[in-house]
């Protein structure tokens, strides 16, 4: 005869953590028992694995992309398109998720959309034209979340982006701006002279 089990015995017969088990329940994919002293009680025979574990195949695919600028939105949309046309020959039921920011912004709408799915386990697969689509730095984090939760990572090219350069001097004089203005005031004689310098560097460096 089946005895309810704690929490604790329960999470272990899956291998997940007693954390999941209550979002589980919070989610309605588990209703244990309780107690009279509203202790969660586990029927042993009612833990199937399968019922509760979902593989990239049964979440959907999000295909990623982000531009800096509203002058590359051109960009915006050839990267849509290559996203588009790869999940469709893959045979993937996907969504395109887009965001127009610089890759030091961790703030941006659709990167937050996207966090809050992988993190809710809707998330299979997340597509990606380049790695720095998502974020110039950072990015090794979210693909750490992105292993824990079982998300596969495709990153269609490997090679150097086409714009990486505008964007990387765009995101170089977003850091020396910030530091700048925290260092002399935003105002400051310093700071203006600090940033004017830094823009004529970079143009330079783009002509040359």
């Amino acid at each position: 005869m089946n005895q309810p089990i704690p929490i604790s015995a329960a999470a272990k017969a899956l291998g997940v953590s007693a954390s999941t088990l209550r979002r589980w329940e919070r989610s309605g994919k588990l209703k244990p028992a309780r107690t009279e002293g509203g202790q969660r009680r586990y029927n042993l025979a009612e833990l199937q694995p399968r019922r509760f574990f979902v593989t990239p195949e049964t979440r959907k695919s999000i295909a990623y992309a982000r531009v800096s600028s509203h002058d590359q939105k051109a960009d915006l949309e050839r990267q849509k398109q290559v996203l588009e046309l790869y999940c469709a020959s893959q045979g993937w039921t996907f969504e395109v998720i887009a965001d127009l920011g610089s890759g030091m912004n961790y703030q941006k709408k659709g990167l937050k959309k996207l966090l809050d799915d992988i993190l809710a386990d809707k998330v299979g697969r997340l597509v990606l034209t380049h790695k720095d689509r998502l974020l110039r730095f950072g990015a090794e984090l979210v693909f750490a979340i992105c292993q824990a939760k079982n998300v596969e990572v495709v990153i269609i090219n490997h090679g150097e982006d086409t714009s990486f350069e505008q964007e990387l001097a765009g995101d170089v004089l977003e850091i020396i701006t910030v530091f700048s203005a925290r260092l002399y005031g935003i105002r400051s004689h310093k700071n203006q002279k600090l940033i004017a310098g830094v823009r004529s560097a970079l143009k330079e460096a783009q002509c040359s």
